[in-house]
């Protein structure tokens, strides 16, 4: 028997902003760049920011601040949601595992979780960082190697982000689009090896890495402040390179296509997602959840295909049997990707 995921817990920032309301926030007074944020598909996103004191002119210091504060405050909201839904209590965590990619801490920000929580001082811990939008899933792959080895213990994984605190003002497409489409969330997954547990298990994990889009997306520096890197050509690079994991993941399972039944994918803006649906001739049934997230929630990297996944656990008619892809793609240029049994 697999590792299962037992339960997930979401989290977002209190204050939800409209297109328009950040649109006017970033101070943009381009029509052309007003276009881009309300045709986005995305009505609404949250940000560790309030709507009267909306200030993304911080300095690095300051950044790293909210970044800090932000995530242990929508961290711990994801992991308490998490824990109550399955009556588990923080004692029973025996591996912490964190991704994430807007921020930089040393200690990293699982030991400020086992302060915050009270966690055991003898839980297991490891900090992901700089894997952007996939973070996810080799994040899920950690939590599942630890639940395989140890199958009376329980392993969590929490995937945090505060874009806004790597947001970046100036006039290239790359930070208009970041800044149209990305926002804050935290998603925490609890697995086990033990069997009396009900839940979805991971039977495969695959991954494809292409070094030679390297330099498409993920973050530089500039004067130590985080710059998103977009590269216009991400949407059509997504849809082959997906196809080609995805061909070697049911391969290798000896499972066809047609036998999957969901489809949780990384709510990455709607063009990776209409060229996602093209290259794997996916119905508008088969995305409604991906697109559900990015409408509601817009793209929060490393979380976002988790919100997709609780969207599927608590919405979809699943039976016993049925069969998932989870799919997220992030710097590297990475495709990762999970086979999932209920």
């Amino acid at each position: 028997m697999n590792p299962k995921i037992i339960s997930i817990g979401t989290a977002n920032p209190p204050e939800k902003f409209s297109q328009e309301e950040v649109y006017k926030l970033c101070g943009y007074k381009n029509p052309k760049i007003k276009s881009i944020f309300l045709n986005s598909d995305i009505d609404s996103r949250y940000f560790y920011l309030s709507k009267k004191n909306f200030e993304l002119k911080e300095n690095v210091d300051q950044k790293n601040q909210r970044y800090l504060k932000g995530s242990l405050e929508i961290s711990e909201k994801a992991i308490n949601n998490c824990l109550e839904k399955i009556g588990c209590e923080k004692e029973e965590i025996d591996c912490l595992i964190i991704v994430s990619c807007t921020g930089y801490l040393c200690p990293g920000l699982s030991s400020h979780l086992v302060k915050k929580l009270n966690l055991r001082n003898n839980i297991q811990q490891a900090n992901i960082l700089g894997m952007g939008c996939g973070g996810a899933l080799p994040g899920l792959q950690r939590a599942f190697d630890h639940a395989k080895a140890y199958p009376q213990q329980k392993a969590l994984l929490v995937a945090v982000e505060i874009c806004s605190a790597a947001y970046f003002i100036d006039n290239s497409l790359e930070t208009i689009v970041g800044n149209a489409i990305c926002a804050d969330g935290a998603a925490a997954v609890l697995f086990s090896g033990n069997s009396g547990y009900k839940g979805p298990e991971i039977l495969a994990f695959e991954s494809l890495i292409a070094p030679e889009h390297l330099d498409k997306v993920g973050f530089e520096q500039v004067e130590g402040h985080l710059r998103i890197v977009l590269h216009k050509d991400i949407p059509d690079l997504a849809g082959p390179f997906a196809q080609k994991v995805i061909d070697s993941l049911l391969c290798k399972n000896n499972i066809k296509k047609e036998n999957i039944k969901y489809w949780v994918l990384h709510s990455g803006g709607r063009k990776v997602i209409d060229k996602l649906k093209v290259q794997l001739n996916l119905s508008e049934e088969e995305i409604k959840y991906t697109k559900y997230i990015l409408r509601n929630y817009g793209n929060m990297s490393s979380p976002t295909v988790l919100f997709v996944l609780k969207e599927v656990l608590e919405k979809a008619n699943l039976q016993a049997g049925d069969l998932a892809i989870m799919l997220a793609l992030g710097p590297g240029l990475v495709v990762e990707t999970a086979l999932l049994r209920w």
